[in-house]
């Protein structure tokens, strides 16, 4: 039914009948001449009609947009003056000669042009119409590049692709589990996989050596921007290699995909320690494109009768840290104010802040250099310290932020990364990174510990050493980090059974619970385990982040709500009184009648 996509024809085809088949994009009738662009997943075309072919005339004046139309006409160069060089096809068109229309369309719910304004609700909806629009197409076909490229790197580099299963037994991996009734196991349930991460855990002992999987998961989560409650991740483990080696491979292989899709070369992958990230950029995950900087001033306000500072100077828990904004000072009240409110996302109960006028002049009075409602409460020489240590210059912004660590570093985190994207700040297109060093746990609010990332990372330490100071214990664990957005995590794995239960045990996971949930992976780690580890990358962020989209959901073909919802299939909906019967599972009277 056709020559050749729509995209393809260029002047090369020049005096060639082809025929083409796809979508009128676009209607037009200038003067008794009637100009249909048809458009394909590969780009547009457009097709004059003369009236001296009176059929085929009066076939393309009934037509209209996103009918289906299979067209044969000669490609001919377009007339002087009309070339359009923002189409791949712009110095070409077709004379029509022939037109038939394969399917009629209702009027579009909405334009399916690259810039109309409409609601994602209505895109979901009609999902359909929506990826028919240039943009989304693109996006889709980069997707599938990304993927194949991310293959040929991989299996270049030896390794295979190993499904893992999708119904499995739910695992602590941080979220909670999709449960899975099952019919044959009356009151059991399987847990669709957050990874394959067991699993792959398992290949490793079965001499695999180096495994991929382009995964599905699923996590029952709260969502935004970046999350789904399923989402595909790239999965790697190999055995034999340490962090070094493991960090290597990956970063070849996204080295190798952003040169392949984007023609983007990366520099050195800065390696930076999870205390170092927290101290000066209050994230895990720093965007380095912003050159501001998080500064600890806990020595310098403990003495101050400023109680706000002073509080969380003197707290073991506690930091005061100021962020200096260059050049701040022509920042208005009313964004102050914003970000202010900003900050109270994070936790934060107000921001402080003083405006530099004049380093020179720090003494109490009218005149003094420093404008704010706090310089009152700070020492002339408390002043002069915190100025020198932020390296403060006339018209620089400083911002405080006072309470327990975690707020101060969420809220100014956060606040950094706005205030570089508001004044447009970066430095560069890209800054990836590696942050390395990671705790091993992290305390829970009711005093417990829990993995920071998850129970099979190896610890850097010794068994003996993790049960003495759990707390100080760090990981084998690294993240990959590019444009302060996690692209993927990973760890070497623990492959020794007392260290495993050692673990456990600090996590206060009993041994009957061991035996019961890891069971399975214990007596392996029994039958030779090798040394190995492995990372994953979340494919959709990494799509995201290289076709530059607000959302994940701009990258996935079908994607759900921030409720977890389809609204295209209507997705989660009710099961019938005998499905559920067949599993023996009731639907609680109340849960039903809110519905």
């Amino acid at each position: 039914m056709r020559s050749l996509y729509c995209g393809a024809i260029n002047s090369s085809n020049i005096d060639q009948t082809l025929t083409i088949s796809g979508w009128v994009h676009r209607r037009r009738d200038h003067g008794g001449v009637i100009f249909l662009d048809v458009r394909d997943r590969e780009g547009i075309m457009q097709v004059v009609f003369d009236p001296d072919a009176e059929e085929s005339f009066a076939t393309a004046d009934r037509v209209r947009s996103e009918y289906v139309v299979e067209i044969t006409g000669l490609v001919r160069a377009r007339p002087e003056g009309t070339v359009n060089t923002n189409m791949s096809t712009g110095e070409v068109e077709m004379l029509g000669r022939e037109i038939k229309v394969l399917n009629k369309a209702l009027t579009p719910p909405f334009p399916l042009d690259d810039y109309s304004p409409v609601g994602e609700d209505v895109r979901l909806k009609y999902r359909y119409m929506d990826l028919r629009r240039p943009e989304m197409q693109q996006k889709l076909i980069l997707r599938s590049r990304i993927t194949s490229s991310v293959r040929r790197a991989l299996e270049d580099q030896g390794f295979i692709d190993v499904e893992t299963p999708i119904l499995n037994r739910a695992t602590p991996e941080g979220a909670r589990d999709y449960l899975v009734p099952s019919r044959t196991h009356p009151g059991s349930f399987f847990a669709l996989p957050q990874s394959p991460q067991l699993f792959k855990q398992l290949l490793m002992v079965s001499g695999f050596d180096r495994y991929y999987q382009i995964a599905k998961c699923f996590r029952d989560e709260d969502l935004r921007a970046d999350r789904q409650p399923e989402f595909t991740q790239i999965d790697i483990e190999t055995s034999f290699l340490d962090e070094d080696g493991i960090m290597a491979i990956t970063e070849t292989m996204i080295r190798a995909l952003f040169k392949e899709v984007l023609d983007v070369e990366f520099g050195d992958f800065q390696r930076m320690p999870f205390s170092e990230a927290m101290e000066k950029y209050g994230s895990d995950k720093p965007d380095l494109r912003i050159p501001l900087e998080l500064v600890s001033v806990n020595d310098l306000m403990e003495s101050v009768e400023f109680k706000v500072f002073s509080g969380p100077a003197k707290d073991a828990a506690g930091r005061v840290a100021a962020l200096k904004v260059p050049g701040g000072n022509s920042l208005t009240r009313k964004q102050i104010d914003d970000y202010t409110k900003y900050v109270s996302i994070y936790g934060a109960k107000g921001l402080a802040y003083i405006k530099v006028n004049d380093v020179t002049k720090l003494e109490d009075g009218d005149d003094c250099g420093l404008q704010s409602p706090i310089v009152k409460f700070l020492p002339v020489d408390v002043r002069k310290a915190l100025l020198e240590r932020l390296e403060a210059k006339d018209g620089d912004l400083i911002f405080f932020g006072a309470d327990k660590a975690k707020i101060v570093n969420d809220a100014l985190g956060a606040l950094r990364c706005k205030i570089g994207e508001d004044l447009d700040l970066y430095t560069a297109e890209w800054a990836p990174l590696w942050v390395v060093d990671f705790p091993m746990f992290e305390e829970t609010g009711d005093g417990n510990l829990t993995a920071l990332h998850h129970p099979f990372t190896m610890p850097s330490c010794s068994p003996e050493e993790l049960v003495a100071n759990p707390l100080n214990a760090l990981s084998k664990a690294y993240d990959m980090v590019l444009n302060g957005m996690e692209l993927g995590g990973g760890s070497i794995r623990i492959h020794d059974e007392a260290m495993q239960n050692t673990v456990f045990d600090v996590l206060n996971i009993s041994k009957e619970e061991q035996e019961e949930k890891f069971g399975f992976l214990l007596s392996a780690l029994r039958y030779g385990c090798p040394p190995h580890g492995g990372l994953a990358f979340g494919l959709d962020r990494l799509v995201m982040l290289m076709t530059k989209s607000e959302s994940i959901r701009e990258v996935i073909a079908f994607p759900k709500t921030q409720t977890a919802a389809c609204v295209l299939t209507e997705a989660p909906g009710h099961v019938d009184s005998e499905q559920l019967k067949e599993l023996n599972i009731r639907v609680r009277k109340e849960t039903a009648e809110k519905k």
